[in-house]
């Protein structure tokens, strides 16, 4: 089966910081630049590290901070993952994704302890119509890009610029010849969200964004990501790309992005 990364080595040193040795595939390259990485599979594969790092059964990630330091380069790199703080009941674990001697992605993750909390459960979030409401969407193939097009798209009439409904999904493996747990899969197409209801069409504008930030009430189930989204663009060259997160079980979550919007010369 297609995957996005080829897997080379993992190794760990005395104090336990784990370096993860990977290449990427055309099915991960960037829908702004053919020479970089699109952030969402690059998430992905960070979310891949982060999963295989001591884990414990007890605890989950709750929240996941991307910031994105300069272009995600198209090359071999690596993934270096660290216990930042540990602890009984909360940790904080540091993910860097380096090419060439340069950082692209530094990551932050809260893994909380987990308990039966059922009893005063409650969302404030609606849900959004299935996916199999939905009706196929090429619009997203505007963008271009090994990533984009590796991707399947859906939404409905009410899909506007600024606000809409999309649901996606893939069918690689986000490491060649390795399962892809559904954490991964889906984490590994939320940065998608800053293309899915554009206030502009890419040209006379660029909108990329800067970060990345996931907060996690569940984890999440399935191969179907729906991004419930807003996008909104301050007036001195700031914006803001905001969505509720759902698999076909419900809500799970919300990511927000921050972005540059730069005029193209």
């Amino acid at each position: 089966m297609p995957a996005y990364y080829r897997f080379r080595e993992r190794r760990t040193d005395e104090q336990g910081t784990t370096t993860a040795y990977y290449e990427p595939t055309p099915h991960a390259q960037g829908a702004w630049n053919p020479n970089e990485q699109h952030m969402a599979p690059a998430t992905g594969i960070i979310c891949r590290e982060l999963e295989l790092f001591a884990p414990r059964n007890d605890m989950r990630i709750a929240r996941i901070n991307l910031d994105i330091w300069g272009m995600i380069l198209f090359a071999p790199f690596t993934v270096e993952t660290r216990m930042l703080r540990g602890g009984r009941t909360i940790e904080l674990v540091e993910t860097r994704l380096m090419a060439e001697d340069k950082t692209c992605i530094v990551a932050h993750a809260w893994r909380l302890q987990t308990c039966d909390s059922s009893s005063i459960a409650g969302l404030e979030d609606p849900p959004v119509a299935p996916v199999i409401s939905m009706q196929e969407w090429a619009g997203m193939k505007a963008w271009g890009g090994g990533y984009i097009n590796s991707m399947q798209f859906k939404t409905d009439s009410q899909r506007q610029p600024g606000s809409g409904v999309v649901w996606m999904k893939n069918d690689l493996q986000m490491v060649e010849g390795k399962q892809t747990s559904s954490f991964v899969r889906l984490m590994g197409m939320v940065d998608t969200a800053n293309g899915t209801v554009t206030r502009i069409q890419p040209g006379e504008w660029a909108f990329p964004n800067v970060d990345l930030n996931i907060s996690l009430l569940r984890a999440p189930q399935g191969e179907w990501l729906g991004l419930d989204t807003v996008q909104q663009y301050g007036t001195d060259g700031i914006g803001i790309t905001s969505s509720v997160l759902h698999d076909e079980q419900g809500v799970f979550g919300r990511s927000e992005q921050t972005l540059t919007l730069r005029r193209i010369q």
